[in-house]
């Protein structure tokens, strides 16, 4: 008997090795269209202890007309919460380091930004690093300096908590073409995103939602107005992705409506979708991720 996760393969898209993939079977890149630009960036981790404690760490980068921001959050607890924000008026301090006690455990941020460089998003490219110590254990590692820093900071016998990236979150605006990457597991690679909705001005009768992962086109929705919620399963790097997708307020709230778009890996002994307490498997060794996508357009 063959194992359930072959037979959901059968009916789900494969996605190929980014570098096996044609630029011509990308039909989302229209080069007249500028992608949506990122608002604000989260990413939720969990980290676990050498003492088997564990803790999720929020951490979120975002970004307004008046400068760029960075809040962490230890838990469910409000009051733990690290802000740091670099107001073009008010500067805040962009290097340092903060105790903070949350649940019974001590934690240090140490983070360096003076010299990071940005993009069109809210999170720097480079120049920077944010560290998060837990308890005395290395707990959380951000940016490309963060190497360096720890190597300056701390002795070489220091542990290192286990650390896995659960869900990333991203809030968009702008045009209907949304350009993100995404690791949909540890040992996968890096994969490059685009999610479009092209319409009437396009000589379209109705609009179209397409989605593409490594320039390969996954979905292709036709009479979006009529099909604005649904989803389908994709096959990335050995693991089955289900991608779901809700723009029904881009059609019926136009003014304050965001579309949402989730792509969520799961195990195919798993039938169940959507639901938040299965985010991590608790039971297993993998860790399941979701990507999640809320866009607002400009009309």
């Amino acid at each position: 008997m063959r194992d359930i996760v072959s037979c959901f393969s059968e009916n789900a898209v494969n996605v190929p090795h980014s570098s096996c993939s044609s630029s011509s079977s990308n039909a989302c890149i229209s080069p007249s269209l500028v992608p949506s630009v990122q608002n604000a960036v989260t990413g939720i981790y969990k980290v676990i202890l050498s003492t088997e404690k564990q803790l999720l760490i929020k951490v979120t980068w975002c970004k307004n007309q008046t400068g760029q921001g960075l809040s962490i959050n230890f838990g469910d607890d409000p009051s733990t919460c690290f802000k740091l924000s670099t107001n073009l008026r008010f500067f805040g301090k962009k290097k340092g380091n903060k105790v903070i006690e949350s649940d019974h455990s001590k934690i240090e941020v140490f983070w360096d930004i003076s010299t990071a460089k940005y993009d069109t998003g809210p999170q720097p490219v480079d120049g920077f690093y944010v560290l998060v110590m837990v308890d005395s254990e290395i707990g959380l590692i951000i940016g490309d300096m963060a190497e360096e820093a720890v190597t300056k900071k701390f002795k070489t016998t220091t542990t290192v908590a286990k650390v896995s990236l659960i869900s990333r979150q991203e809030h968009c605006s702008g045009n209907t073409l949304y350009s993100t990457k995404a690791q949909f597991c540890d040992t996968g690679i890096v994969h490059d995103i685009l999610i479009r909705c092209s319409g009437e001005n396009e000589g379209q009768k109705h609009p179209v939602l397409s989605v593409c992962i490594d320039k390969k086109t996954v979905i292709r929705v036709k009479r979006l107005q009529w099909n604005f919620r649904g989803n389908q399963t994709i096959f990335v790097d050995g693991l089955l992705v289900d991608l779901m997708w809700d723009v029904h307020d881009w059609f019926f709230k136009p003014a304050t409506g965001s579309a949402v778009f989730m792509f969520r890996t799961r195990s195919g002994l798993d039938s169940r979708l959507w639901l938040e307490e299965k985010l991590v498997q608790k039971d297993q060794d993998r860790v399941e991720f979701s990507l999640l996508i809320y866009a607002c357009k400009s009309t």
